[in-house]
């Protein structure tokens, strides 16, 4: 008798175990209100909302995943997306240093005594909040803030990420049009290449998707100029946007060429004529990804311009958007400068890949600029070397090797190694399924 009943338990205890495991599944928290938010699983979200989430993901390796978890209408039409993820880094340089936690040429200090540093980093730790929806006024949208923890040495949180997009219309402050955030390269190294564009803009954007294989973007940003003053010459408030563009053709998920370019005004007053004068600036840019078979992926970008340094990895921490003109006085002037990155990622395994990476940025002498300071950044260059597994769909690692130089325009050069170390987990997904 007690055999028997034993055994009745334990198939009781094994049906609740069933079925509680399908309620984890499949349940929904229902609210008696017809206001009231619902909290799903992935897999009761609607197929609007899934195809929205996906789609709408932005294609880098520091930009968080779809979300893990969501929380969704009664009807399942809207949803608001939590994600992110928990990034740690360790770092070491040797045979010379970058003055910065991120690897920057242009940070090599001239002639240091210091040979070697070590640095931790957390701050770029992200978190997320999106809503995705659809409606008959403005069809599929998202809505997307995301922010880290880079704002100084204190670690206060930085906005990284907040715009409205419906309709093809993007509105807010995010990537910008001037770069192509599908062909950069995988690196722990959180600013990456010095000769890549990258930067966020507050911004008006409109994608246009209307031909097979093509997409065109035209933007309205908010404009910033850094540049290099005297007692006569400031730097005014900017009475024009920067308009940027660009047409896109791709092939396959993986794979797109792309050239863009960039205009652009830069206001400055002159003490001497107390008046305000524009130079302008302008940038062009070709770029492309593709695959060369299963395991190969090419990346590369080209961009030469003047007055582009704001965009430019490496020269935007120069402030040499616009300099004085040492041959024209009360005058300011745009430099010509130059970007270039190209790379290889090779996947061995569908969990482990390696990539490298060559890139250089050059600032151009022009109209006897630099006057009087011969060690002035002249060009640098950025070379990279990686390993990345996936130990599980959540936790990543990774190891990296790096090598700077920065030259000056009186030719001295000095140069810096750096390893990196990464640990990151993620609150997120690569989709939403």
């Amino acid at each position: 008798m007690k055999t028997i009943l034993k055994a009745v338990f334990l198939l009781c205890c094994a049906m609740l175990s069933a079925s509680a495991a399908r309620a984890q599944k499949k349940v929904i928290i229902e609210e008696e209100s017809p206001k009231g938010v619902v909290l799903v699983t992935i897999d009761k979200a609607g197929d609007e909302i899934i195809r929205i989430m996906n789609e709408s993901q932005l294609t880098y390796i520091h930009e968080p995943q779809a979300p893990r978890f969501l929380l969704t209408d009664r009807k399942g039409k809207f949803a608001l997306g939590i994600g992110g993820y928990v990034r740690a880094t360790a770092e070491y340089d040797f045979g010379g240093i970058v003055d910065n936690i991120d690897f920057i040429p242009a940070y090599i200090p001239n002639g240091s005594k210091i040979r070697n540093q070590f640095q931790m980093d957390a701050g770029t730790s992200t978190i997320f909040l999106k809503l995705v929806g659809h409606t008959k006024i403005l069809g599929d949208f998202v809505v997307y803030t995301a922010g880290n923890f880079r704002d100084g040495s204190s670690k206060g949180f930085q906005l990284r990420n907040a715009y409205v997009s419906f309709r093809d219309i993007t509105v807010g402050y995010t990537y910008g049009g001037f770069m192509d955030l599908g062909a950069l390269p995988s690196t722990i190294d959180f600013q990456g290449p010095d000769g890549a564009t990258f930067y966020r803009a507050t911004q008006l954007a409109y994608t246009y998707k209307g031909l097979k294989n093509f997409r065109f973007n035209a933007s309205i940003e908010m404009p910033s100029v850094d540049g290099t003053t005297n007692d006569g010459l400031t730097i005014a408030q900017q009475r024009m946007p920067d308009f940027t563009a660009y047409a896109q053709y791709g092939w396959n998920s993986k794979s797109h060429l792309r050239v863009g370019g960039l205009i652009r005004s830069m206001t400055y007053t002159d003490a001497q004529s107390d008046k305000a004068h524009a130079v302008t600036g302008f940038g062009v840019q070709a770029s492309a990804t593709f695959n060369l078979g299963r395991q190969w992926q090419v990346f590369g970008q080209a961009t030469y311009g003047k007055g582009i340094g704001q965009y430019l990895n490496d020269i935007s921490n120069l402030n040499v958007d616009i300099v004085p003109n040492p041959d024209n006085e009360g005058k300011m002037q745009a430099l010509p400068m130059l970007g270039w990155y190209a790379g290889l990622q090779y996947n061995i395994s569908p969990k482990v890949f390696l990539s490298s990476t060559y890139s250089m940025s050059r600032l151009y002498s022009e109209n006897g600029y630099p006057a009087n300071e011969a060690d002035t950044y002249r060009y640098g260059q950025y070379f990279v070397a990686n390993l990345f597994w996936n130990v599980t769909p959540d936790m990543q690692v990774g190891a990296e090797y790096l090598r700077g130089w920065r030259t000056n325009f009186d030719s001295s050069a000095n140069h810096a190694n750096r390893m990196n170390l990464l640990v990151q987990y993620s609150l997120d997904r690569k989709s939403v399924v």
